[in-house]
């Protein structure tokens, strides 16, 4: 398990219920990964935005927020993205029948849901990169 850089990204992991909590540990996890495998994308900073972990690529500015929390009203747990990014289009036509999506800003999951890693890595990828995807010019 990766340690946590921040105090209240950590307060925020231990007050979630505890099946929740493995669920959003591995997907905090898989946002690393991401980031890691992913060229350009650098360290990423682990905050708070909203009262929900985010993830972010301070050090290359490559891409835009990613953050994870649970759903309110359910033992449901989510990935959010900016709502303006177009991204969450794009995983639409990508995966169509892969995950179920909120709107313009989010991928859901219900607590019994089995997280299609492969595919929930590249939508991590996009966004990490961004805004150097918007950056280059198109051939």
């Amino acid at each position: 398990m990766r340690r946590f850089s921040s105090n209240d990204v950590q307060s925020v992991f231990k007050a979630y219920p505890p099946t929740v909590r493995a669920k959003l540990m591995a997907l905090r996890e898989l946002v690393f990964d991401a980031a890691a495998r992913t060229e350009g994308v650098g360290r990423l900073t682990e905050t708070l935005k909203w009262g929900q972990p985010s993830y972010l690529t301070e050090e290359t500015g490559s891409g835009t927020t990613v953050r994870i929390d649970r759903l309110k009203a359910a033992d449901g747990y989510a990935v959010y993205f900016h709502c303006q990014s177009g991204l969450l289009g794009q995983f639409r036509e990508l995966y169509p029948d892969t995950f179920t999506f909120e709107g313009k800003r989010a991928i859901v999951f219900a607590a019994g849901d089995r997280v299609p890693v492969r595919e929930l890595r590249h939508c991590l990828a996009l966004a990490l990169t961004h805004h150097s995807r918007k950056k280059k010019p198109k051939s």
